[in-house]
């Protein structure tokens, strides 16, 4: 049951939801906190807005998807309020000068982010024939059905209206695949996306922005979410030097949602920057024990050559390759693939090339990186043991933002990727073998510890790239883990693992020469 507004009733009464009458309007996103901000709690979208800069609002909240799905919102908002022209007016227009531009925006749309009433948020009420799913059948960390609960976190739990707004932004772009989906509805006749060759409901695709196994974001970080949501908003130039999105920045879903799958607002939306920043890849209704849910509209993909600008793709082999989460391999280790463009053009995230425009306007910039590692198993996504969020935030000096620099960190990074397989792994293995142990379980968890222990000092290895010889000056440091990684692996409590140890112990003297203080 529902609260709704009829012509006798202006207070509002207690009606089946599915009867035709209209909804009461309630729960405004501009107006109500729902979006988590780091050391906050939840602010309106109004708030995030207004915050001045002398106490700004720093970073978001949640987890890694949910901080990827507002920060789409947020730029899908930007972009719909004002898109500059070029460079010269995205420098002109300045962080301050966005927000401005962005609540005089709001101000024109109020009626259009009211999560409940007859034009709710980002919903479609013509998809209430779909059966409803519970809130925590359709999020990625929770534990429904037969399925094991292992901690607290995982437990379904009530939702606030904000954690349904929050859900709802999170869906149009990072639904997991599978039958949960009702596609036996479809909106748009004759529409075949959603049957399978035998006739029946097909399986729900995954969505846009998290795809097969999970697609890792980037994003431009500032020293507060307005400057950051200015570094990343893209001119009306560079959208169309893009060529794949030929329908320019379009309009955004919240003015007009789709009447189907493939009606002409879901066609604009395949084809704009807005229609990808919000995919609207689930059509969705709230109701009072979860939402009515089918599959939405089914985006091109990378293998179509089209990408979320926030994506790194490499379009050079005949089949593109995209930089997936992993889990075992944190985000801040691909550092040097995402900034390949300063010297090769190999992976490339339009996100991160804003880069380039950044520098003389601001002295140091973050590059956040994250997303959710996802399996699947005969069209079903869901989450094993080794699936996880990541994330990384790595500060630069734009500065030293050249072919220079980046040359230093990937030499470094080259030098690290061989002390984790020969003088961490190799080593561990040799210590084992010569005591007719089985090694590899071991010498993997040696290497994962090595580079768990390298992430603290990562951001000090890259701003010591800025100078020609800073990074080797931190080479000891990295010597010093793979001593405390050999020595926790290698015991040398007896006499016969004395012998081997010492026999094993890695020779870091090659890591650890310095030519150029032989030739001073």
């Amino acid at each position: 049951m529902s609260l709704i507004v009829s012509p006798d009733n202006k207070k509002g009464m207690l009606m089946n939801p599915t009867d035709e009458c209209h909804v009461e309007r309630r729960f405004n996103l501009i107006d109500e906190p729902w979006i988590p901000v780091a050391g906050v709690g939840h602010v309106s979208l109004r708030q995030l807005f207004s915050q001045p800069s002398n106490e700004p609002y720093r970073a978001l909240g949640g987890n890694p998807v949910q901080k990827i799905a507002v920060t789409k919102l947020l730029l899908a908002i930007a972009q719909a309020a004002y898109t500059p022209v070029d460079d010269d007016d995205w420098v002109n227009l300045g962080s301050q000068g966005l927000a401005e531009k962005c609540l005089d925006y709001l101000d024109t749309c109020h009626d259009r982010f009211y999560l409940y009433g007859d034009r709710p948020f980002l919903q479609i009420p013509a998809i209430r024939s779909a059966k409803i799913q519970s809130f925590g059948a359709v999020s990625a960390e929770v534990s429904t059905g037969n399925t094991t609960i292992l901690t607290q976190s995982q437990k379904e739990k009530p939702l606030s209206d904000a954690d349904k707004a929050l859900l709802i932004v999170q869906l149009m772009g990072f639904a997991l695949g599978g039958k949960k989906t009702d596609n036996s509805i479809v909106l748009s006749p004759g529409y075949q996306g959603k049957t399978s060759d035998n006739g029946k409901p097909s399986t729900g695709s995954s969505g846009t922005s998290i795809g097969f196994m999970g697609f890792l974001h980037n994003f431009l970080a500032g020293e507060s979410l307005q400057e950051t949501l200015w570094l990343n908003l893209l001119t009306q130039e560079q959208v169309d030097g893009l060529g794949v999105y030929p329908l320019g920045v379009g309009s955004p879903p919240w003015r007009q949602m789709p009447s189907g799958e493939t009606c002409p607002i879901a066609e604009v939306l395949k084809s704009s920057l807005i229609g990808r920043l919000l995919p609207v890849s689930r059509f969705c209704l709230l109701s009072k024990d979860g939402l009515h849910y089918s599959e939405g509209i089914a985006h091109p993909g990378y293998a179509d050559g089209v990408v979320d600008p926030s994506v790194a793709v490499d379009f050079t082999p005949k089949k593109p390759k995209v930089i997936w989460v992993d889990p075992e391999r944190r985000p801040w280790r691909f550092l040097t693939a995402l900034l390949s463009f300063f010297s090769k053009s190999t992976f490339n995230c339009e996100q991160l090339r804003l880069i380039n425009r950044v520098k003389g306007n601001v002295a140091t910039i973050g590059i956040w990186s994250g997303g959710l590692r996802v399996s699947s198993n005969a069209g079903e996504q869901f989450l094993s043991g080794s699936d996880d969020y990541v994330e990384s935030l790595i500060q630069l000096n734009t500065a030293a933002l050249e072919e220079e620099w980046l040359s230093r960190l990937q030499n470094e990074m080259d030098e690290l990727n061989n002390l984790a397989s020969k003088a961490v792994y190799g080593s561990v293995m040799r210590y084992l073998d010569d005591q007719k142990m089985e090694g590899k379980a071991v010498a993997g968890q040696a290497s994962n510890l090595f580079w768990q222990l390298c992430e603290r000092r990562f951001q000090e290895m890259v701003l010591a790239c800025d100078t020609p010889n800073g990074a080797r000056l931190l080479r000891p440091a990295f010597a010093a883990i793979v001593n405390k990684v050999y020595d926790t692996y290698c015991p040398k409590d007896t006499a016969r693992q004395i012998e081997y140890w010492a026999k094993n112990r890695p020779n870091l003297g090659k890591y650890l020469h310095n030519p150029n203080k032989e030739s001073a």
